[in-house]
């Protein structure tokens, strides 16, 4: 019988959509320069600002605040390069206040600015993954140039209050960026009500394709190119347009907008299943995050006296796809540091597998799984040691 294939990793980066893998299929042919003023020039011009329409639709933002990048990676670089350069030039604001529990494109990236000299304060977590406000209050003062703050965490699904955070922001005369990546298509992410100035997102996470993201500016907010070249996006970003790719983000963003409020109940479904199936069939685990406020799709669990690399390895082996942490940090066998920034013990660190559904989940596979998973944990907690 052929083994039944179910991929729950769908936080590391999603299958793009039929619908999005006809219409890049479709924009191939539109291969003029979207710079140049013919007429094929301009025929890729005008599926690039319908693109843009539809990202700016989907975070509540203007169209001409709609920046493509290459990724969330690049889009939240050039956000803390531009106050780097604000900062080389003397301005009295030269502190960046961020979170500990980042994605790696932040948090690499706060350690090479701190070897170079630059004033950067990680504010802790509570044990759930969520930030206090009274707490981030201590850190922010008349110094601080930005506030960066995820909107839900890729890891744990913990989603931070990314309104109050940006109103405290603000009342210290900070700019507010928020890496929203994890949670385009599964909650609403809304730019003008939530305030921010900066907002970062990848395609791939939403059905769209990879290597093509989105850096939100606000109007009027300091901006220096990350890239220098050409005069593409109106100077924000040099470099020829990807326009297949940038169309099939548009509709990427299209669907997540249609189906926005169904695809966040079906999923909550999905996971509760799963959680609630796990905790009557396997004694002894944690669920970790915050279970209030938490993307929807998202269900993080530690198995004590099981190894999370070996329970990844033994459900693989039956067609089950599960991420033991970020997947930007995969291949480490070092625990989950948004674990342990969360104050979980490491040895639950260790034993941690996320689960991540997506558009293409089902109740059956969900069943599958718990079909699978309590015979494995029982056998490696009789192997185990400890």
């Amino acid at each position: 019988m052929e083994q039944k294939i179910i991929y729950l990793d769908n936080n590391a980066t999603t299958p793009m959509a039929q619908e999005v893998v006809d219409a890049i299929s479709e924009a191939n042919m539109l291969f003029g320069n979207a710079s140049s003023m013919h007429g094929f020039g301009r025929e890729a011009a005008f599926a690039i600002e319908q693109s843009r329409e539809k990202i700016a639709a989907l975070i509540e933002c203007n169209p001409d605040e709609v920046v493509f990048t290459s990724g969330a990676s690049e889009a939240n670089n050039t956000v803390f390069n531009i106050f780097r350069d604000a900062i080389d030039l003397g301005s009295k604001k030269n502190r960046i206040v961020t979170t500990v529990i980042e994605h790696p494109s932040i948090t690499e990236t706060v350690k090479f600015l701190r070897k170079r000299g630059y004033r950067i304060d990680e504010v802790p977590v509570d044990k759930t993954g969520r930030v206090e406000l009274e707490t981030l209050a201590t850190y922010l003062d008349e110094d601080v140039a930005l506030v960066s703050v995820m909107t839900g965490n890729n890891e744990i699904g913990t989603i931070q209050p990314i309104e109050e955070i940006t109103k405290m922001a603000h009342a210290v005369g900070a700019f507010m960026h928020t890496d929203a990546t994890q949670a385009i298509g599964k909650i609403p992410v809304l730019m003008k009500t939530w305030g921010v100035d900066y907002m970062s997102l990848s395609g791939h996470k939403f059905y769209g394709p990879k290597g093509i993201g989105v850096l939100a500016v606000k109007k009027k907010v300091p901006f220096e190119a990350f890239f220098h070249g050409g005069h593409q996006e109106g100077g924000k970003r040099a470099g020829t347009y990807n326009t297949p790719a940038i169309v099939g983000i548009g509709v990427a963003a299209e669907l997540a907008l249609q189906d926005l409020e169904t695809e966040r109940a079906r999923l909550w479904h999905l996971r509760e299943m799963l959680r609630k199936g796990i905790e009557e069939r396997i004694p002894n685990v944690v669920v970790n995050g915050n279970q209030e406020h938490c993307l929807p799709g998202t269900l993080d669990i530690s198995f004590p006296s099981a190894e999370g690399e070996s329970i990844l390895l033994y459900l693989d082996m039956e067609g089950i796809m599960v991420s033991t942490g970020s997947a930007c940090a995969s291949g480490s066998l070092e625990p989950s540091y948004v674990l342990l920034a969360a104050g979980v013990d490491i040895e639950l660190a260790h034993g941690s597998i996320r689960f991540s559904f997506g558009r293409y989940n089902t109740e059956d596979e969900v069943l599958h799984v718990l079909e699978k998973l309590p015979p494995i944990i029982k056998r490696l907690r009789g192997m185990s040691t400890r």
